[in-house]
């Protein structure tokens, strides 16, 4: 606990930099306020810039609280939880998983199952191997790809069924992106008219900072040290959200296995990516949307990105080199080889 609280607080540091935050204190009414904790498996802050809006912050993280006890796949009691081991029978959610499920089925199907969120017999089989750092036999993961098909989720109104009992629900790629919206739609609501949230990688501003300039928000350089920055995005009002091979990770015989998981293989994807960053205006859209344009690989995701209104990628690929969206140098994405 005390390594992940040492955690949280660089983390908090982190974005400070990043943005261009001048400080954690706050002795001004435009001084970024800044709160940390540990929810979704992960660390996430909020800063505001007026110790005003202290009691939204701590709303917002009352709301983390919530969606982690609802959404996640290993809490007992989850809505998640329930839905798996209800071996195939009906169960009521509450409205806000009733609505994150559909926005994964969304996803799913225009991705053709690239993104899938009945991965979750998968993801729990790596993540066993991450914890022992042991390659998963062939037959488990082939066991465990069998249950991956998104089409087995039927839900009606707040009643969902998974027709293979044997499925299981991992909302792991879509759910921080889906928070983010909620909590900025409540910090909006209460007229905060500046903020940054940070739920570990995904990324969503309100508005410009208090002087009028925009955020500039880190990409970090894959497997670096934490904090440091490959290149920048200045966004006002968006949502940046960055998944890369680097985050979640063993190392077994000199190859990497990392946590994005090839639907069609039930293995990590291997593609020459090291990591793909998104900007949208929402961030549920760019949480799902790099593990669909990661798993499509450069050329083909970079071309499905220039047919959707509103987004924009850049991979970081292998060699070091970037590839990107046209309009993703505006932002000031720039470099590579």
């Amino acid at each position: 606990m005390k390594r992940l609280l040492k955690k949280a607080l660089a983390a908090a540091c982190m974005i400070t930099i990043v943005t261009g935050l001048v400080s954690c204190s706050v002795p001004g009414s435009t001084e970024p306020v800044t709160k940390s904790g540990a929810y979704f498996d992960t660390l996430i802050s909020i800063t505001v810039y007026d110790r005003r809006y202290s009691d939204e912050v701590d709303h917002c993280f009352s709301m983390a609280d919530r969606f982690d006890r609802l959404f996640s796949m290993n809490k007992k009691s989850s809505d998640i939880w329930r839905i798996n081991h209800a071996k195939g029978q009906p169960v009521n959610v509450s409205d806000d998983t009733a609505k994150i499920i559909r926005d994964g089925l969304k996803y799913s199907a225009i991705s053709d199952g690239a993104f899938d969120i009945t991965i979750g017999r998968l993801t729990s089989v790596w993540e066993k191997a991450r914890e022992k750092k042991e390659i998963p036999s062939d037959d488990l993961v082939k066991e465990a790809l069998s249950t991956v098909d998104y089409r087995n989720v039927l839900i009606d109104g707040n009643k969902v069924t998974l027709k293979n009992p044997d499925a299981m629900i991992d909302l792991g790629g879509i759910a921080k992106g889906y928070i983010a919206d909620r909590m900025k739609s409540y910090l909006k609501k209460h007229h905060v008219p500046s903020a940054l949230i940070n739920l570990g990688g995904n990324v969503l501003v309100i508005g410009d900072k208090p002087d009028g300039s925009h955020y500039r928000i880190g990409i970090q350089e894959p497997f670096a040290s934490e904090g440091t920055t490959v290149t920048e995005v200045a966004v006002s009002d968006k949502s940046v959200v960055t998944s890369g091979i680097y985050e979640r990770y063993f190392k077994k015989n000199g190859k990497i296995y990392h946590h994005i998981i090839d639907t069609g293989t039930g293995y990590p994807e291997e593609n020459g990516i090291k990591s793909v960053t998104v900007i949208s205006k929402k961030s549920v859209d760019g949480d799902a949307l790099s593990t669909v344009l990661f798993v499509l690989g450069s050329d083909k995701g970079i071309e499905k990105a220039e047919k959707m209104d509103g987004i924009e990628c850049a991979y970081i690929l292998s060699d070091g080199s970037f590839k990107m969206t046209s309009g993703m140098k505006k932002y000031g994405f720039s470099g590579g080889k």
